[in-house]
């Protein structure tokens, strides 16, 4: 694990030539998020920077690099510019997140002054998780007084400027190939997609019993039970769909029906047939439920969620502080939730757009040989570090604040002891 404390381009012009083999990360979105200056450099446009992990990157490597949905393409447009070749878009959708819109009813009244009574007050949960704006339900509820609007103000009671964010899209490109692409994975280890490490939730409902059994996978028992004999069989072909497992997402899919539920539990079929069923790729049984013989189509897809848990573990004795937003905080004036400012409950780890773990370990896995390095430029408090410490890899880090990269430092560290204490 290596972290560097400087500008990327200067930092990856000290790198040799095709000595990574994977980029995964999570560059400003130039947006302007919560006034930061380095969400408003130009950096994730610049072609210098793909250039140059164009450079460092194995023949055949991938990348994978988040955006915002407002600014994706101008991120894309300089990653092929740079020489890349683009695969495909993956999206990762969540259904917690506010919007930064502004009320129009009292933008109307704050331009002419106008301040009505006091009506009523209300209570709004302003949690911060992951991601660009992430709201954690009930992590941080902050209550505001409603005012009477003027006789104009009510004529636009209700309008907005803004969606609320349901998505990041992230690019994933290759560097092109040298040769076929069994030559480049002979000659450099990279080239493909890690599709059977990054199946996505095995279970016994996603293997119905009326399908043949790989030997050493499962076999069927008698009267009627299916008994495991080795392995869960390998899960649904990952997909360029990634979502949080949250209610509103969750209740997007369909409905499907495939036999009696039956969860894995440690690599073996419960005795019980129940509800709960869907299995995650970190073996973990998911909270879906559904009634027998039915199921989310959800279940298809990877979950991945923050908590507040990912954010801090390992900043034990790190000093907590609030995050501030402003209303001016885009430059355009607009107020999140309509309020002018606010600050979340004090955290150690405050840098304000933290991706969760499980999340960043599945892209790792998926573009990274075994053994592989993965670069992160953009690397912020280290989730990515974190995740190739849990799956495995090496890691460069790159971060020019030296704030951030000690907490990166002590979040990485934190990981690799887990990782140890497990195999031990």
């Amino acid at each position: 694990m290596k972290l560097i404390n400087s500008d990327c381009i200067s930092a990856m012009k000290e790198m040799p030539d095709n000595s990574v083999d994977s980029i995964v990360t999570d560059p400003p979105y130039e947006l302007g998020f919560m006034g930061k200056s380095w969400d408003a450099s130009g950096i994730a446009f610049n072609i210098e920077v793909w250039q140059e992990a164009l450079r460092v990157l194995k023949p055949g490597g991938h990348l994978i690099a988040f955006s915002g949905s407002r600014t994706y393409h101008r991120m894309a447009v300089a990653i092929e510019d740079a020489g890349f070749e683009i695969r495909d878009q993956i999206m990762w959708v969540y259904g917690s997140g506010f919007p930064k819109s502004h009320n129009v009813s009292k933008g109307i009244d704050k331009a002419a002054d106008f301040k009505g009574e006091v009506i009523a007050t209300e209570k709004v949960d302003i949690g911060m998780q992951g991601g660009s704006m992430h709201a954690g339900r009930g992590t941080n509820v902050v209550e505001r007084d409603v005012r009477e609007l003027s006789d104009a103000a009510k004529q636009w009671d209700g309008w907005g400027t803004a969606l609320k964010p349901a998505h990041e899209p992230m690019v994933l490109a290759r560097k092109p190939l040298i040769g076929t692409v069994a030559n480049n994975v002979l000659t450099y280890g990279t080239g493909g997609l890690n599709i059977e490490g990054s199946r996505v939730g095995t279970t016994i409902e996603t293997w119905p019993s009326s399908r043949s059994y790989a030997a050493g996978q499962m076999q069927p028992g008698g009267q009627g039970e299916t008994q495991a004999t080795g392995n869960a069989p390998a899960g649904r072909w990952p997909a360029n769909f990634i979502h949080d497992g949250s209610d509103e997402v969750v209740a997007l899919f369909p409905i499907t029906s495939s036999g009696e539920l039956k969860p894995w539990i440690n690599g073996s079929v419960a005795s019980e047939t129940v509800a709960s069923f869907s299995q995650g790729l970190d073996g973990k049984l998911k909270d879906f439920t559904a009634p027998k013989s039915t199921g989310s189509a959800a279940r298809f897809f990877y979950c991945a969620k923050a908590s507040k848990r990912d954010r801090n573990e390992g900043l034990d004795g790190f000093e907590t502080r609030e995050k501030r937003y402003m209303a001016t905080a885009n430059g355009t004036g607009e107020t999140s939730i309509g309020m002018d400012r606010f600050t979340t409950n004090p955290v150690a780890n405050h840098h304000p757009t933290v991706k969760p773990t499980d999340l960043m370990r599945y892209l790792v896995r998926l573009v990274t040989p075994p053994s592989g390095t993965v670069l992160d430029p953009f690397m912020g408090s280290g989730s990515t570090g974190k995740a190739c410490a849990y799956e495995g890899f090496n890691f460069i880090g790159i971060d020019q604040s030296a704030e951030y990269l000690e907490i990166a430092k002590a979040r990485i560290e934190y990981a690799q002891k887990q990782e140890e204490d497990y195999l031990l």
